[in-house]
């Protein structure tokens, strides 16, 4: 119909002088008409030219705006507010009151006049007219945010060096009903390029997080790991910490450090024996420990978070092994997602991948620990190592684990290690003599080491460049 419009119009006039009036004359929309427009102008059919105009647009000035939002009988400053905002509630109120428009009765605003003039208003429709008007004002009204300038764009029209009154589609092939007919002799067929590229094959590439992610894994694998089942990111508390003999009133358990859901907020599928004694063992102690002699809440343990760490995985595992006939020595591994509510920077994120490994065996000790860690590390091609005591509440003795970070020039944690407790341990039911040595890690951080990446924001998030995803090469682990 526009097409139609246009072609039908020209035949008859010189030219359309403007595009947004012709639209609205023909009852098509603008879009639509430029569409076509374009589509003219390339086979020559139309010789179009852009126009552009340049308005102001304003919806009045903030004394005004909060003029009129006042009622006859009054309006209360909150609701007020509520119907502004902030910025426009302050910034009117004052210069109404200044201007003497209202006046203020307790917590209810009034009118002191029965109308008021939008001098700013006035001046826009003055500019658009075409008045001429300093530039001093205009930059005030812009420093004062009162205006907005608008670019208007269209066409001006006019009868091209191939116009037609009606344009007839271009064939693109010779087909049997042409050649039977015999009306491929007056039929205009379309122009190929033979000379024209053909269009990039379009292939994926595996983001650097996934690249190193699947070479963690074949460690894993090679050195006889199985892997746990992470597939929820939601976790009940009690598994998440109070298993792990980590204490509720913890720093870590706060929400300023960890997102609590809201809908679906609660469980109460938790196995009963198993959760009385991790209860008395908050309370009381037991297995050579004190507790930590506080009244433990049910209440407390039901609430439902996204999981902090992978750790809350390995306990499920912990505790279903503990529950076998026989205990079987096992070697468990996941990688997956974690969400902790913490400050953004080059180094963290909000959301990250927690690597975890985990041995049970009888007679495990600290050497093993350390021994396990620097084959698996050095495996990811990280041989300089360093480690340092620290604190975790479900593990004792506990270490973290330093990496040489080439690109950044220094040491950098990459891990946290450490012999779970026999407070965690023995309410499962595993055998006394079993211990478990366990250590995590980010994927992000091995990643950003083995790539040479500072900014975890590079790496992960909207800020990643996909040419540097796309140009990496394989990632090849090991030394």
């Amino acid at each position: 119909m526009a097409e139609k419009a246009v072609l039908g119009f020209l035949q008859t006039n010189d030219q359309i002088s403007d595009s947004h009036q012709f639209a609205a004359s023909v009852g098509v929309g603008h879009t639509e008409l430029e569409n076509v427009i374009k589509s003219l102008k390339g086979f020559e059919i139309v010789d179009a030219q852009e126009i552009t105009r340049e308005k102001y647009m304003v919806n009045g000035s903030p004394e005004a705006l909060f003029f009129s939002a006042i009622p006859p009988e009054g309006i209360s400053r909150n609701t007020l507010k509520e119907k502004l905002g902030i910025e426009t509630f302050d910034i009117g109120s004052k210069a109404a009151a200044k201007n003497k428009w209202i006046a203020f009765d307790k917590d209810l605003v009034k009118r002191k006049v029965e109308s008021v003039e939008d001098e700013v208003k006035n001046l826009l429709t003055r500019i658009n007219n075409g008045e001429v008007v300093s530039d001093q004002v205009i930059n005030d009204l812009k420093r004062r945010k009162l205006i907005v300038k608008q670019t208007w764009k269209g066409y001006s029209l006019k009868r091209g060096p191939k116009y037609v009154s009606k344009r007839k589609k271009a064939a693109t092939d010779l087909t049997r009903e042409h050649i039977v007919s015999g009306d491929w002799k007056n039929q205009e067929f379309k122009e190929y390029n033979v000379n024209a590229e053909a269009p990039a094959i379009q292939v994926g590439y595996l983001h650097s997080l996934l690249e190193v992610r699947e070479e963690i894994q074949n460690i894993f694998l090679q050195m006889g790991f199985e892997e746990m089942p992470t597939n929820n990111f939601v976790e009940s508390s009690f598994w998440n910490f109070d298993a792990l003999f980590q204490p509720q009133q913890h720093p870590a358990r706060d929400s300023h450090d960890t997102f609590f859901l809201e809908t679906a907020d609660r469980t109460k599928d938790l196995p009963e024996d198993y959760l009385e004694k991790v209860k008395r063992v908050h309370e009381f102690g037991g297995y050579g420990s004190k507790g930590y002699g506080y009244d433990w809440k049910r209440d407390e343990a039901e609430k439902n978070l996204l999981r902090t760490h992978t750790t809350a995985v390995s306990t499920r595992m912990l505790y279903a092994l503990a529950q076998q006939e026989t205990f079987t020595p096992k070697r468990y591994y996941s990688i997956d997602r974690v969400f902790r509510n913490e400050a953004v920077d080059r180094t963290h994120l909000a959301e990250f991948h927690q690597i975890e490994g985990v041995i049970c065996d009888r007679g495990l000790t600290l050497g093993d620990l350390i021994g396990v860690l620097e084959d698996f590390f050095s495996r990811l091609g990280m041989s300089k190592l360093r480690f340092k005591p620290a604190y975790n509440p479900y593990t004792e003795p506990s270490m973290e684990i330093f990496s040489y970070h080439d690109g950044l020039q220094k040491w950098v944690e990459v891990g946290n290690s450490g012999m779970f407790r026999p407070e965690m341990l023995l309410p499962m039911g595993l055998p006394e003599d079993v211990n478990v040595i366990a250590w995590g890690l980010s994927l992000e951080r091995p990643t950003m080491i083995l790539y040479g990446i500072s900014n975890i924001r590079d790496l992960f998030g909207p800020k990643v460049d996909f040419n540097l995803i796309k140009n990496n090469p394989i990632c090849r682990l090991g030394i």
